[in-house]
């Protein structure tokens, strides 16, 4: 079958799923619709309607977009079916049900930012980055009834940089993998339809890490960790949706503050772990236990982030103040 032929249906939302169903449409692959979430509601009253990036996309190329709110809903399904779909590919969208992945006479595969069966979760590029690993990438597989465990078709692996925050690992990794999805809808065309089960990958579930979805609370800096372990922590959640800690003024009130960039200083001291040490000019250090955070970039609740150059141009007294360092266990 030539690539004109083959029937797909592209599912997805942000703008991590724009580049891949950007080059299936550059690359002259037929695609017959693209399902994306519902308009947001978005300003001051949630007046005004957002489309998601995808759909965004997909109306300026002039491609049908169905938009369900419930995936299972009769009307939706039916006009699924009629797109007459050979194959389907999900990229960043949600968990479908059966009736949908087991649609098309090729199944559906899916994009995943990580080495499956390492990661599986929403978050995979802000725990492997958090993780302090040194290499992470992408993987296509087919979709089955447990979230991120199908068979695997293609991985590509990607190196991550000790100075690489999340934004950049997810824009290397959204690029590389629009070409993955390229490379395997190709193999499919081939018939080359061997799959490997992810069990395969690994010995015991417990050398598995999973990547959960990320919360506010998850976002709090534990500062009783060793300096490495906090370096990675504020990279792999920069800059969305940003580490943060409470400052403690001496009279005991509380305001946040998220960390975007750090240094890592390693040195012995004596001081409590959140200790600020600062010349009120040029660089605020946090201790630590097995050393000091030097903070490059920050943003005070309410306020822009700013250089931390910047931010002590306003705030030459946080030296009185400390970092909250109560156990968050």
């Amino acid at each position: 079958m030539k690539k004109e032929d083959l029937r797909i249906v592209y599912m997805g939302t942000p703008d991590f799923a724009v580049e891949s169903l950007r080059a299936l449409v550059e690359g002259g692959y037929n695609i017959v619709g693209v399902i994306t979430m519902p308009d947001k509601p978005v300003g001051r009253h949630g007046s005004v309607l957002q489309a998601s990036p995808v759909k965004q996309y997909a109306l300026s190329q002039g491609l049908p977009v169905l938009q369900p709110e419930k995936l299972k809903d009769e009307t939706f399904l039916s006009d699924l079916r009629a797109l007459n779909a050979d194959l389907q590919i999900v990229v960043a969208f949600r968990m479908l049900p059966e009736v949908v992945w087991n649609m098309p006479r090729l199944g559906t595969f899916n994009l995943h930012a990580s080495l499956l069966p390492q990661y599986r979760g929403a978050a995979p590029i802000n725990w492997a980055v958090i993780n302090g690993d040194t290499e992470t990438g992408a993987t296509t597989f087919f979709l089955t009834h447990e979230i991120d465990t199908g068979k695997i078709i293609r991985q590509k692996h990607l190196p991550i940089a000790d100075t690489d925050d999340v934004e950049k690992v997810h824009d290397a990794l959204m690029v590389m993998g629009a070409g993955l999805v390229l490379e395997t809808v190709d193999l499919l065309l081939e018939g080359k339809t061997d799959a490997i089960p992810q069990e395969e990958f690994y010995k015991d579930p417990s050398e598995l890490r999973p990547a959960p979805k990320i919360f506010k609370e998850t976002c709090r800096i534990n500062w009783n960790l060793p300096v490495k372990r906090i370096y990675d922590f504020i990279r792999g959640l920069s800059p969305y949706p940003a580490a943060w800690t409470e400052l403690v003024s001496p009279e005991g009130t509380r305001s946040v503050l998220k960390i975007y960039q750090s240094e890592k200083r390693m040195a012995a001291h004596d001081k409590p772990v959140g200790t600020i040490l600062t010349d009120k000019k040029s660089y605020i250090d946090v201790a630590a236990e097995d050393g000091f955070l030097r903070l490059l970039s920050v943003q005070l609740a309410g306020k822009k982030r700013l250089a931390v150059t910047e931010f002590l141009n306003g705030f030459k007294q946080i030296g009185e103040y400390r970092v909250d360092s109560s156990d968050q266990g």
